[in-house]
């Protein structure tokens, strides 16, 4: 079944759990005469800054503030002239959820979020187009962490949720559904863009079903409208493998498709120090080559891209370890976790990027690869040469062997990660120039 479109607070809490019991065994394993070490003598250092916790009350897990965030990516550059997503709408499709103790109230989720974290007030719209109900603004994580992401990098941007219903991740056919559904109604509210954080394996799809999504991503194009999904969060296996897959709509060439990677920043400043593959074992950046689609004209020439289309194309954090903090109206926090994560981040550096073109930008690949195939592809990119997607398949499955991360773009995280100061001007400029010609 598709991936993503369902309540992930447990299993956000889950990993964080898991994450900080590493930690502790870490920690424990270091022998106690370790802190007799220091001089009695020693002048006292000056306290640190201690990091946020986004782990259990028993347990210390450090993860990002928004603008640790915004620092690391170069997004704060951006702000402080005034490039924050006004005038742009980011629709984020989201399961209709009933109420419930998994449930939050995203309303009251973002206001909380604003509070703990100084960004000023969210522009939400709930639409139920396509899925009528009562209680429009039930939540679950998934949609909490797609709107504090694209909130915490684009806070001038409308926030669009397209309620999908219920049963769409029943069947590959619903799914396929509501899909094109959503990407309509984005079209007709007129967004910016639009961030799809659900993902199913290209084999699941049949030939209708497939046609029907590159359908609508065509119409999305058309109406210049940028179109983005996850790579999913399985490797090398994508969603419902193996065997090795990609998946659907990121495979899709009309697709700006997102990987994942680890960050390393200063938990102090936000300050960049590097990125490797994002890979927990079971869980990793999804990356490969379509069964589907033949290579785009935009990768033609690539090192390592065959007849088919590779994925992902960009990526960014998705590491519950390096994460950025979600916030919820009862108080409590999560790290963000998944290419669900990079897929919102690198929608709201779409969104900088149209407001600073002054116009939407639409289908932006051609642009992403000419700039990355630049001598400005190190300023504007962040080249993630270490790590793979290799992963290991649960109930005896063993370890399927996945792509290595390496210079340039690789089917792991793509070109890499947005140093936005950079690569927004550079895209508004190329992505404009890009769709005169």
């Amino acid at each position: 079944m598709p991936s993503h479109w369902f309540s992930r607070r447990a299993r956000l809490v889950t990993a964080a759990a898991a994450a900080t019991a590493a930690l502790a065994a870490c920690l424990t394993a270091i022998p106690s005469s370790a802190a007799a070490t220091s001089s009695p003598t020693k002048p006292a250092a000056a306290a640190e800054v201690r990091p946020l916790s986004c782990g259990p009350p028993e347990f210390f897990l450090p993860c990002y503030t928004p603008k640790q965030y915004q620092v690391a990516y170069g997004i704060q550059p951006l702000l402080s002239r005034g490039i924050n997503g006004s005038g742009q709408t980011v629709v984020m499709p989201e399961l209709l959820n009933a109420p419930g103790p998994n449930f939050t109230d995203i309303r009251k989720d973002l206001a909380a979020f604003d509070r703990r974290f100084g960004l000023p007030a969210a522009r939400l719209r709930v639409l139920t187009t396509l899925a009528p109900t009562k209680n429009p603004y039930v939540a679950g994580t998934e949609e909490v962490e797609d709107t504090e992401i694209v909130h915490a990098i684009a806070p001038g941007a409308t926030l669009d949720v397209v309620l999908v219903p219920s049963n769409a991740t029943a069947s590959l056919a619903n799914f396929a559904a509501a899909l094109t559904g959503a990407v309509r109604v984005g079209i007709a509210q007129d967004a910016s863009v639009i961030s799809i954080s659900a993902s199913g394996g290209e084999h699941f799809f049949t030939r209708a079903e497939v046609a029907s999504v590159n359908a609508v991503l065509e119409q999305a194009r058309a109406r210049h409208v940028t179109v983005l999904a996850s790579s999913g969060d399985s490797g090398v296996v994508s969603d419902q493998g193996p065997p090795r897959q990609v998946s659907l709509p990121a495979s899709d060439p009309l697709v700006l498709a997102a990987g994942g990677t680890s960050l390393n920043a200063d938990f102090r400043t936000g300050a960049y120090d590097g990125e490797m593959a994002w890979n927990e074992l079971t869980d990793a950046s999804g990356g490969g080559f379509s069964q589907l689609f033949r290579r785009p004209s935009y990768q033609d020439g690539i090192p390592g891209i065959g007849a088919t289309r590779g994925v992902p194309d960009v990526a960014a954090n998705a590491d519950s370890r390096t994460a950025m903090a979600l916030a919820f109206s009862d108080g409590g926090i999560l790290p963000a976790k998944g290419t669900s994560a990079s897929t919102p981040l690198w929608a709201a550096v779409i969104a900088l990027a149209d407001q600073e073109a002054g116009h939407h930008l639409g289908f932006v690949n051609p642009a992403i690869y000419q700039i990355a195939r630049s001598p400005a592809y190190h300023r504007a990119f962040h080249d993630v040469v270490t790590g793979d997607n290799s992963v290991m398949v649960p109930k005896g499955g063993g370890v399927v062997v996945g792509y290595q991360a390496a210079p340039g773009w690789d089917p792991v995280t793509g070109w890499g990660s947005p140093n936005a100061q950079v690569l927004v001007p550079l895209l508004a400029h190329q992505g404009s120039a890009t769709a005169r010609s």
